[in-house]
């Protein structure tokens, strides 16, 4: 197959290959400097793994070689593949517009066989970044990836950095159409999205999957989200393992914060959102249902306990319910999420505390100390140390 550039840059062949992760001993840029990054991802990638594995190899050997193709021919360098997705930087915005419009050409021109046309959904985002051992750190990076995550297959969202960068000096063909302000996912700032629009690319998509778009009273973080990336694979595993999610260990170690992060992580597979009680300022112990009720605006009816209310109106919800320092009121907590686990089927518990609610099904997820560097660890270990940089 051969693709076509749109006059942003030079065409080429297309060639299959095998998936291979590259880390680039240099980039566009070294050291901290200025830096238009582009991320995708497949949506669906799972399902799609699940129904036509053989077909998929293929296809994701097809799928990166395309668009290691445009981000080469527009002048920019892929740092690395990311799952079912890539991750490319650029020095120009300019550069990285073109490759992203090109990049969904091409791969909306493919022919996928069995498996279907590949939706692919794309982030860029331009900021000041630090190129470690052929591999970029920073905000930058994950605001850039969280664009792509809000997106949809098809759809190319473009940050407002990005935008006021190359707003005079898009491509031909191109435009950018304002989707006004948006919470990304553990990001403590909103920000303003952008459509990137092209004639051969589709135009009207759903909401994006942002904040905004889903119920619930997550608070927006206030500093950056540092290291417990283990940790929070291990609690998203959980969650779609277990009904009762509850995360141990002493006060202070960071349990609430890994809640959250999980939570806004997890909030688009619940219709109802992903909700948060603070048991904290709670010393009555029957004033637990009174709390989680209050979220949901509930009041007792007549004839029926607060609990047996909160039930019934919870019985059909699908959401995430987040349960914060149990620790002081565990029996009450314990039987309030004993109950509501076996009348609301849509309802998932993550609850924290300093030790488990001790409930049949349960799964108990430990959070440990952040360690700290080795002794004799040499200065630029100990800065990247994820207890250094907490401190910091």
């Amino acid at each position: 197959m051969v693709y076509r550039s749109l006059g942003f840059g030079q065409g080429g062949r297309m060639q299959e290959s095998p998936t291979e992760s590259v880390t680039a001993p240099t980039g566009p840029a070294s050291g901290a400097d200025t830096v238009t990054f582009l991320f995708t991802d497949i949506e669906g990638s799972t399902a799609l793994w699940e129904t036509h594995p053989d077909e998929m190899t293929q296809a994701l050997a097809h799928h990166d070689t395309t668009l290691r193709d445009v981000v080469e021919s527009n002048r920019g360098q892929v740092i690395k593949t990311t799952g079912d997705g890539l991750f490319a930087a650029f020095s120009t915005a300019q550069d990285a517009i073109a490759a992203a419009v090109a990049g969904q050409v091409a791969l909306g021109q493919a022919s996928w066989e069995s498996v279907g046309p590949l939706r692919v959904r794309m982030g860029l985002h331009t900021g000041d970044a630090v190129l470690v051992e052929g591999d970029y750190h920073g905000p930058a990076v994950n605001r850039a990836a969280r664009l792509t995550t809000a997106a949809h297959g098809g759809q190319v969202l473009v940050s407002g950095a990005t935008a006021s960068v190359v707003a005079d000096r898009l491509p031909a063909g191109t435009e950018l159409v304002t989707l006004g302000e948006h919470r990304l996912r553990d990001l403590g700032r909103p920000e303003v999205l952008y459509q990137l629009a092209h004639r051969d690319l589709a135009r009207v998509f759903p909401p994006l999957r942002t904040l905004d778009s889903y119920p619930g009273n997550l608070p927006l973080p206030v500093s950056s989200f540092i290291g417990r990336h283990l940790e929070l694979r291990r609690v998203v595993k959980a969650l779609h393992e277990a009904r009762v999610v509850t995360l141990t260990g002493v006060g202070g170690v960071g349990k609430t914060r890994l809640a959250q992060r999980a939570a806004a992580e997890e909030l688009p597979r619940f219709r109802e959102g992903a909700w948060l009680v603070e048991l904290a300022p709670i010393r009555d112990l029957d004033q637990v249902a009174d709390a989680v009720a209050a979220l949901f605006g509930v009041t007792a009816r007549a004839g029926m306990s607060m609990q047996e209310s909160l039930i019934d109106f919870l019985h059909s919800k699908q959401l995430l319910l987040v349960v914060d320092n149990c620790e002081h009121l565990l029996d009450a907590a314990a039987e309030l999420v004993e109950a509501l686990e076996r009348a609301c089927a849509g309802l998932v518990v993550l609850a924290t505390s300093r030790e488990g609610l001790a409930l049949e099904g349960e799964r108990v997820v430990p959070v440990p100390a952040l360690s700290a560097p080795a002794a004799g660890a040499d200065l630029m270990t100990v800065g990247e140390n994820d207890a250094v940089r907490l401190f910091v």
